[in-house]
């Protein structure tokens, strides 16, 4: 494996967008991307290179978030992109455990997620964790990970999507 993970630059900005448009098939996670920039939101942006090609993107930004009246210092994970034509090799497995390693590092305690129930699991990610929180998701889709054990742990909670989402 000649791939290289590593933060994201601003002289990635335009590849990043590239591979975003070209992975989702349009502009919403491109523009999600520069309203979390521009709101000083990303805690966390990584991306992987080879031969100086970017081939895969991660971002988790700061989501209020709170459990039984208690904040949480919890991330959204979104979105996470790879070239269409490099998907299936590993690189978004090596992007999730770079970023969740980072946001350790940054000092979250959660990390929530939309996405594909048959794939976050096996890094930890949970439906039954996400559950008590009040969001505008739902589902097996609507995941959330512990960094540190009982982050998340109380009857209800809720996340507040940053508008940067456009929920």
């Amino acid at each position: 494996m000649a791939e290289t993970i590593r933060a994201a630059s601003p002289a990635d900005v335009q590849a990043i967008a590239a591979l975003n448009r070209a992975a989702f098939g349009g502009e919403d996670e491109v523009g999600i991307v520069e309203r979390l920039r521009l709101d000083g939101l990303v805690a966390v942006e990584l991306v992987a290179e080879e031969d100086g090609a970017i081939s895969g993107h991660i971002l988790l930004s700061w989501l209020p978030t709170m459990m039984d009246g208690r904040a949480v210092k919890a991330l959204a994970l979104a979105p996470m992109a790879v070239q269409p034509g490099r998907q299936k090799q590993g690189i978004g497995g090596w992007l999730i455990a770079a970023a969740l390693d980072k946001a350790r590092a940054v000092g979250a305690q959660a990390v929530v997620v939309l996405g594909h129930p048959d794939y976050y699991p096996r890094f930890g990610f949970s439906a039954a964790l996400a559950r008590p929180l009040a969001s505008p998701f739902s589902g097996e889709a609507f995941m959330a990970l512990e960094l540190v054990p009982g982050a998340l742990a109380g009857a209800q909670g809720s996340v507040s999507y940053p508008s940067a989402f456009g929920l």
